[in-house]
């Protein structure tokens, strides 16, 4: 037993000797306690030089694999690389907006689950980017907890959706009143079995590196489910409210491109050396008379400008409403200039249409500017694209870079200019209460409309 003791003692950092058994210690803890420092010194052994690298000690992440379809690359076999990636990337385009039509024309809860698909997807995308990189280390349960982590996050925004949206169908079935009734405690619950996993798993001197990854899976939680999350609210404001900024932003996406193609000449941004002030330009121009197209299109349509709603006695979505203001034909007066020009005094369109003004300016100016922090992330770990999902686009998250900014700003835009009360949300709730709390808010709104004259006071008899 000494002896052992001796060549573990040897093992050790600075040789040092391990302390002889304290007073009434059994042979068998020894043992344990031997066995348990030899580990740790392999571990130390493995990992003791780790937080010392530095980002020029990543190691590069092999180039992905070409998935373009034989048939595509032998019909292009003649062409040189420039315009062979312009048919490629022109046809799966078409076939990706075609595949999105259809989706549309699906319904509104298909659309939900494109969103939650592709949010997956791309958490998936940068996830395994940061297990390549860091793979060599064996960081122990980073895989496993990044996707726990995702599954307690969607849990709580979609739980939140679910009780804010479904309250009349939630208040029919008593599993679901309990887990809404509790709904933060349970998902606060289950991040906090996560977080205690992630302190159980670190390892000794590589506490650093564990904790760059962890603050990795937050931050690709932030960028994915938080707004993934947002697009399905404003979904819920009525599809127009998804289907116009979404359009924008790929609208700008192809012109920029074909106008950078043919045009392009100015280098806009090291970042991104193929992006060009033409296509730049021609992109914002672009896009704003698409957008303005668009809304007046869109706006004429109920199954578009109506708030999604969940209708519990035919247990489907339905968007059926009697349309604001917002997408009802308004009469504006020109400018002068322009009364000259068109020869008008006025001219009638959706006030809807304005607003597209605004979102389709920040699709092509600050939405761009998604892509660049994209850009930026890439050239960080050397890679190309984050997937090689899409050929000639990339992965999912290389089409949807854009996206996630853009759906921040529509849901911050519908709060601060044009979300009002709702009633049918506000009914929701107030069915959800006791029977008691209904009938206070009764006798309290009846007072109130009979001082303001909308009611007639009851005649006492």
């Amino acid at each position: 037993m000494w002896e052992l003791r001796h060549r573990g003692a040897a093992a050790r950092p600075g040789g040092e000797a391990a302390s002889p058994p304290r007073e009434g210690e059994a042979a068998g803890g020894d043992h344990e306690t031997e066995s348990t420092s030899d580990k740790e010194t392999d571990i130390d052994d493995r990992y003791g030089d780790l937080d010392s690298r530095t980002d020029s000690d990543i190691p590069e992440i092999p180039p992905s694999l070409d998935r373009t379809p034989e048939i595509l690359k032998k019909a292009l076999s003649g062409l040189s690389s420039r315009w062979k990636n312009w048919w490629i990337r022109g046809i799966l385009t078409l076939t990706m907006i075609s595949l999105f039509f259809l989706i549309i024309y699906m319904g509104s809860f298909m659309l939900m689950l494109l969103v939650l698909s592709i949010q997956v997807k791309c958490f998936h995308e940068i996830i395994t980017i940061g297990y390549r990189v860091y793979h060599s280390y064996d960081l122990p349960w980073f895989r496993t907890l990044s996707w726990y982590f995702l599954l307690c996050v969607n849990y709580f925004f979609y739980g939140e959706t679910v009780a804010d949206y479904f309250a009349t169908f939630v208040q029919r079935e008593e599993q679901l009143q309990f887990l809404i009734r509790y709904h933060r405690f349970i998902s606060f619950a289950l991040y906090l079995a996560g977080f205690c996993m992630f302190v159980l798993s670190l390892v000794k001197k590589h506490y650093r590196l564990q904790f760059y990854m962890f603050a990795w899976t937050h931050v690709t939680l932030l960028i994915t489910v938080t707004q993934s999350h947002l697009v399905i609210q404003n979904l819920f404001e009525g599809m127009i409210w998804f289907l116009v900024p979404i359009s924008s932003v790929i609208c700008n996406d192809i012109t920029a491109y074909i106008f950078g193609f043919f045009f392009g000449r100015t280098p806009l941004i090291k970042l991104s050396p193929k992006k060009t002030w033409e296509g730049f330009i021609g992109g914002f121009f672009s896009t704003v008379i698409f957008g303005f197209i668009a809304a007046y299109v869109l706006s004429k349509y109920q199954y578009f400008v109506c708030p999604v709603e969940y209708r519990s006695d035919v247990n489907s979505f339905v968007t059926e409403c009697e349309p604001s203001e917002l997408f009802q034909l308004q009469s504006y007066s020109l400018p002068p200039f322009l009364k000259a020009v068109l020869r008008r005094e006025t001219v009638s369109m959706y006030p809807f249409q304005i607003h597209s003004i605004a979102l389709s300016t920040f699709a092509s100016l600050i939405g761009p500017f998604g892509g660049f922090f994209a850009s930026g992330f890439k050239r960080a770990f050397k890679i190309k694209d984050f997937a090689n999902t899409i050929p000639g686009h990339g992965g999912i998250m290389d089409r949807f870079d854009c996206q996630y900014l853009m759906a921040t700003f529509v849901h911050v835009y519908i709060t601060s200019f044009i979300r009002g009360p709702n009633p049918s949300k506000v009914l929701q709730q107030l069915l959800v209460l006791q029977p008691e709390q209904q009938l206070n808010i009764y006798k309290t709104l009846k007072t109130h409309l009979t001082e303001k004259g909308i009611l007639q006071p009851t005649l006492k008899v």
